[in-house]
C-alpha cells in the first residue's frame, strides 16, 4: 500500500494529539487500541514482520500488565513501578508504532516533495529529511560494530562487560557525528535549500487509501474528544 507522505504525517499528528489524553473508559481504550493496530496492519502490508510483531508484543504485554496490576489492591513498589512504568509504554508507544512506520516507508524524494507541497520552510524540511536518514543509519553502524566485537571476543558474558561499553558505545558516539556531517553534505550536494525550486521524480497524490485513512484517524479522533470531553 503506498501511502501519500502527507497522510503518514497527518496519522502522527492525529496520534499524537490522542495520546496526551488519557483514556479513562473501556471504549477510549478500545479507540486508542485500534488507532495502535492501524499502523501495525500497514507494518505488515509492507513486509515489516520483526517490526510488526516487536511492536505487537511489547504494547500486549504493557497492556494486560497495565490492566492486570491496576485491578490488584496490593500496593507493593514492585507492582507500583511496574504499573507505572507499563502505564508510560502504553501511554506513547502508539506514537512510536506510527512514527517508526513513517521512518520505515518514507522514501527521502517523497518526503521533500511533499515538504514542498505543503509549503514548509526548507530549514525545517532538510533538518527533518537528517532526521529521518540519521537513525535508521545509527541502527546499521550499531549492527556493523556489534558485528566486529563478536568477532573480537567482546560481549556482555565473560566478565568483559566494561570493555563492551568501551568498544561499542565510543565508536558509536563517533560515528554519530560522522554521519550527521555525511548526512547534511548529501542534503548540500543534491541541492536541497537552494534558491531554485527543486523538482522530483516523485508523483505525490492522494489515492482512495490516503482518503480512507485520513478519515478513520480523523473520526477515531473525533469520537475519542467527544466521549471523553462531552458525553
Amino acid at each position: 500500500m503506498k501511502l501519500d507522505p502527507r497522510t503518514k504525517l497527518y496519522m502522527i499528528l492525529i496520534v499524537s494529539a490522542v495520546v496526551m489524553m488519557s483514556a479513562t473508559t473501556p471504549f477510549l481504550w478500545a479507540v486508542r487500541i485500534i488507532m495502535t493496530l492501524i499502523p501495525i496492519i500497514l507494518l505488515v502490508i509492507e513486509k515489516k514482520y520483526t517490526s510488526a510483531f516487536g511492536f505487537t508484543f511489547l504494547y500486549t504485554a504493557a497492556l494486560v500488565m497495565t490492566f492486570c496490576f491496576l485491578s490488584e489492591s496490593s500496593s507493593s513498589f514492585f507492582k507500583t513501578f511496574v504499573t507505572g512504568y507499563s502505564g508510560i509504554v502504553v501511554q506513547f508507544m502508539p506514537c512510536l508504532i506510527t512514527a517508526w512506520y513513517v521512518v520505515r516507508t518514507t522514501k527521502i524524494d517523497e518526503f521533500m516533495s511533499a515538504m514542498q507541497k505543503m509549503h514548509v520552510p526548507d530549514g525545517i524540511a532538510i533538518s527533518l529529511a537528517v532526521v529521518m536518514r540519521f537513525f535508521p543509519t545509527i541502527k546499521e553502524e550499531y549492527s556493523a560494530i556489534s558485528d566486529a566485537m563478536k568477532m573480537r571476543g567482546i560481549a556482555l558474558g565473560g566478565g568483559n562487560a566494561g570493555k563492551m561499553i568501551e568498544y561499542r558505545m565510543i565508536p558509536l558516539l563517533f560515528s554519530c557525528v560522522n554521519i550527521g556531517d555525511e548526512l547534511s553534505a548529501a542534503a548540500i550536494t543534491r541541492g536541497l535549500g537552494g534558491k531554485v525550486k527543486r523538482t522530483s521524480v516523485e508523483e505525490l497524490k492522494l489515492r482512495v487509501s490516503d482518503w480512507l485513512l485520513i478519515t478513520a484517524f480523523t473520526a477515531a479522533a473525533v469520537v475519542f474528544v467527544l466521549f471523553k470531553y462531552f458525553l
